[in-house]
C-alpha cells in the first residue's frame, strides 16, 4: 500500500481521461495500474513506460509496435488493446483489465499441477499464440508471467512487447531478447526467431506446470544458455514417477533443440496436444504429482485452476489423414494365433497294419479330404478367437473440434453410427464443434456401434439486469442470481441518486454478457458536501459549523504551534473547497499559539548590529528615529525588554537616538 501512495501516478488523471487507482505490477519496461476510463465510465488496465525509458525511440517503437499488433489480433484469449497515446514524457497502453493471477501465482501457489490443468491452461494460450501465428506475428517472450488467469477462468496470453512479423529479421546483434529459461536455442545462439521459438517455450512451461520446476537450472544465466544449447529438456516423468508417456512425447516434441524437429507453430502444437489428451484416461490426467502442494493434492481438487466449461479451442486444427489406423490379421496371424488350441484327444487304438495298408490303398481321396477339413478348421477356429477379442471391435476416432457434419461423415467413414447428438454450453469450444464424444476418442467400440456426440452451442450469455437505484447489496444478489457477478465497485458523487445505490453498471443493463462475467458498479456518494473554513474559529464554532454541514468532526490528538490563537482551529483537513460525501469527516488540528522566543537586549548596540541580531532571533524589526534620531545610530530603547518572550516572527521596535 505504502508503494502505490509514494507512486506519482495513483489518482492521476493521465492523457484527460484515465484516471489511474492504484498500481498492479512494475516490470523492466513499464508499470501496469487499475484505471478507469472516464469517457466510457469503464475498468481497464494502462500501461505506462518509464519515463526514463521514454526517451529511447527503440523502446517507444517496440511499445507502439505491441500496441498495433494486439490490436490486429481479436482474440478471446488475448489480451485486448483499447488505446494507445502520450502525455509529456508519459507513453502508455490502454488494455483490458483481467481481475485474476498469472500462472507464476498459480505455480507459486499450488506447486506442480495435474495433467489436467496444466492442458486445460495450456490450451488456450496455444490457441492465442495460433491466432498470432497465422497473423504473420511471433510473441517471442512466453512465460509463467505472460499467462493471465481470470478469477473467471479465463485464460488469456499477455504482454506482447517482443512481438514481431515472422518474416522480420530478428537479429539482435549478441542482445537476445525473452527469459533466459524459455528461449530456443536458435534465440541464444544466432538471435534469430519464428514461430517455434514461441513452441519451445509452450514446452518449456508445459514442463514446470506437470513437475513443479523449470527443465534448466544453474548459479548463474550463463550455465542455464549452455544447457538450453547442449542439453535436451528430461522427460517431465523423470521427476513425476507414472506420468503418462503421451505427455513426455508432447514435451520432447516442442522443446526440440533442433527447430525443424519441433511443430511448425502453436496451431500443430495444439493438435499435437488434442491428440496426446484424447488418449489419456480420466486416472492420468487426474494423477496428483509428488511436487504438489499438500493443500491442493485432494481428490477434490481438480477444478480450482481453470473451470472446466470445456476445451479452449479457437482455430480450425489440421485436417485428419482419413485413416483409422486398423488393419485385418494376415493368414498367417491367424494361424499363429491357433498355436494356443488345444491338441485333439487320443481316439481308440490303430487297426492292424494290414487293415492300414488296405485304407491307405482304398481311401487316397478320403485322406485328403480329411487334410483340407483340418486346416479349414484350424483357420476357422483362428480367426473365431481373432474376431471375439479384436476383430469386432474398433477405436472411436479423434473428432474434438470437427463440425456435426465433419464428425458424422468420419464415423460413417469408421463403419460407426451417431447415437444421440446433444448440445451444451462452452466458454472456449467454437460454436457448432464437437466438444466430447461417448465413447471418448482412442476407446474400443464394436464395428457397428453408436457414439454420441456432445456439440458446442458456444458461450452461455445473459443479460445485465438494471440495477440501477437499487442498494448495493441488494444489487450484488441480483447480479448473482442472473449468473453473474459482482465486479469493482467505485463510488461517484450523485445528487440525484441516493446515497449507497447503484448510479450504472459496466456493461450497462439489457448488454449481453457470457455466465460468470464481472460486471462493474458505480455507486452514489450522494450530493457532494464543500468542507467549509475554519481555519482561525475557535474549536467550539468550528466543530458546530461541521456538523451544520453535515459532515463529521475529528480533533487531531496532538496541538500545533501556529499563528491563530491558542484554542482556535490551526489546520484542518481535507482544506476548504474540497467535496466530501455526507457523513465524511474532518480533521482538525488545534493551535497551542505561536512559538515564544526569548528577546535578545540590544540596547546600547548600532542599529545595524541590534537589527542583525533580532532578526536572527527570528523577530521582525521596526526602526523609530523620530526627530532626535534622524541622524543617531545608537539604540537607546526596545518594545520588549532583553530577556522577555515574544511571539516568535512578531515585531520588535528600536527607539535610535
Amino acid at each position: 500500500m505504502d508503494t502505490t501512495l509514494q507512486d506519482p501516478l495513483v489518482g492521476q488523471l493521465l492523457d484527460g481521461r484515465y484516471r489511474i487507482d492504484g498500481r498492479i505490477a512494475v516490470g523492466g519496461m513499464a508499470t501496469v495500474y487499475r484505471a478507469v476510463d472516464t469517457r466510457l465510465d469503464r475498468v481497464l488496465a494502462l500501461k505506462v513506460m518509464h519515463p526514463t525509458l521514454a526517451a529511447d525511440a527503440s523502446f517507444v517503437d517496440r511499445f507502439i509496435r505491441e500496441a498495433k499488433s494486439v490490436a490486429r489480433l481479436s482474440h478471446p484469449n488475448v489480451v485486448g488493446v483499447f488505446d494507445q497515446g502520450t502525455d509529456g514524457s508519459y507513453v502508455y497502453l490502454a488494455m483490458e483489465y483481467i481481475a485474476g493471477c498469472t500462472l507464476r501465482d498459480v505455480l507459486r501457489d499450488r506447486g506442480a499441477l495435474r495433467p489436467r490443468a496444466a492442458l486445460d491452461i495450456l490450451e488456450p494460450v496455444l490457441a492465442a499464440l495460433g491466432a498470432a501465428h497465422r497473423a504473420g506475428f511471433v510473441h517471442r517472450d512466453m512465460k509463467p508471467e505472460n499467462v493471465l488467469i481470470g478469477d473467471d477462468g479465463r485464460v488469456k496470453v499477455a504482454d506482447f512487447g517482443l512481438v514481431r512479423a515472422v518474416d522480420t529479421v530478428t537479429n539482435t546483434t549478441g542482445t537476445v531478447l525473452g527469459t533466459v529459461s524459455y528461449l530456443a536455442p536458435e534465440q541464444i545462439e544466432h538471435g534469430t526467431s519464428d514461430t517455434r521459438v514461441d513452441v519451445y517455450a509452450c514446452g518449456v512451461v508445459l514442463y514446470e506446470m506437470l513437475t513443479g520446476a523449470k527443465p534448466h537450472s544453474g548459479d548463474s544465466p550463463a550455465q542455464v544458455l549452455y544447457q538450453h544449447l547442449n542439453e535436451d529438456v528430461p522427460p517431465p516423468s523423470a521427476a513425476v514417477p507414472g506420468l503418462a508417456y503421451e505427455l513426455d512425447e508432447l514435451v520432447a516434441s516442442a522443446t526440440a533443440r533442433t527447430p525443424d524437429v519441433r511443430p511448425y507453430d502453436a496451431v500443430a502444437l495444439l493438435a499435437q496436444l488434442r491428440q496426446a489428451r484424447s488418449a489419456l484416461t480420466e486416472e492420468q490426467l487426474d494423477a496428483v504429482p509428488p511436487q504438489a502442494h499438500p493443500e491442493h493434492a485432494n481428490a477434490d481438487d481438480r477444478t480450482h485452476v481453470i473451470p472446466r466449461a470445456g476445451r479452449s479451442v479457437q482455430l480450425a486444427l489440421p485436417e485428419e489423414d482419413g485413416r483409422d489406423g486398423r488393419t485385418g490379421p494376415s493368414g498367417q496371424d491367424a494361424l499363429n494365433r491357433t498355436s494356443v488350441l488345444p491338441t485333439p484327444a487320443p481316439g481308440p487304438p490303430a487297426p492292424p497294419a494290414p487293415a492300414r495298408a488296405s485304407r491307405r490303398r482304398l481311401d487316397p481321396r478320403r485322406r485328403m479330404v480329411a487334410v483340407i477339413t483340418t486346416v479349414l478348421l484350424v483357420l476357422g477356429l483362428g480367426a473365431g478367437v481373432w474376431y471375439i477379442n479384436s476383430g469386432q471391435f474398433t477405436k472411436v476416432p479423434p473428432l474434438l473440434t470437427k463440425t456435426e457434419a465433419q464428425a458424422k461423415k468420419r464415423l460413417d467413414e469408421a463403419g460407426l453410427d451417431v447415437k444421440e447428438v446433444k448440445q451444451a454450453y462452452s466458454d472456449t469450444d467454437k460454436r457448432g464443434t464437437v466438444m466430447a464424444t461417448d465413447p471418448a476418442a482412442g476407446e474400443r467400440i464394436r464395428d457397428n456401434g453408436k457414439v454420441t456426440l456432445t456439440v458446442s452451442r458456444g458461450p452461455e450469455t445473459v443479460k445485465v439486469p438494471d440495477v440501477k437505484g437499487i442498494a448495493l447489496a441488494t444489487a450484488k444478489k441480483e447480479l448473482k442470481n442472473s449468473g453473474l457477478e459482482p465486479g469493482m465497485v467505485t463510488e461517484k458523487f450523485d445528487e440525484d441518486v441516493k446515497r449507497g445505490t447503484v448510479i450504472s453498471t459496466e456493461p450497462r443493463s439489457g448488454f449481453t454478457r457470457k455466465a460468470g462475467s464481472a460486471v462493474a458498479l458505480v455507486v452514489s456518494k450522494g450530493a457532494p458536501v464543500p468542507v467549509p473554513d475554519v481555519t482561525g474559529d475557535t474549536e467550539e464554532d468550528a466543530v458546530s459549523e461541521l456538523e451544520e454541514a453535515g459532515l463529521k468532526v475529528e480533533i487531531a490528538e496532538k496541538r500545533a504551534f501556529s499563528d491563530e490563537d491558542k484554542g482556535s482551529v490551526a489546520k484542518q483537513s481535507p482544506i476548504e473547497g474540497r467535496e466530501l460525501a455526507e457523513g465524511d469527516t474532518v480533521t482538525l488540528t488545534i493551535s497551542k499559539g505561536p512559538v515564544m522566543v526569548e528577546v535578545p537586549d540590544v540596547t546600547g548596540m548600532n542599529v545595524d548590529d541590534a537589527t542583525s541580531k533580532l532578526e536572527g532571533a527570528g523577530f521582525e524589526v521596526d526602526e523609530d528615529r523620530g526627530l532626535l534620531g534622524l541622524f543617531g545610530d545608537t539604540v537607546k530603547k526596545q518594545s520588549v525588554e532583553g530577556g522577555d518572550e515574544a511571539p516568535k516572527g512578531s515585531t520588535i521596535t528600536i527607539t535610535i537616538r
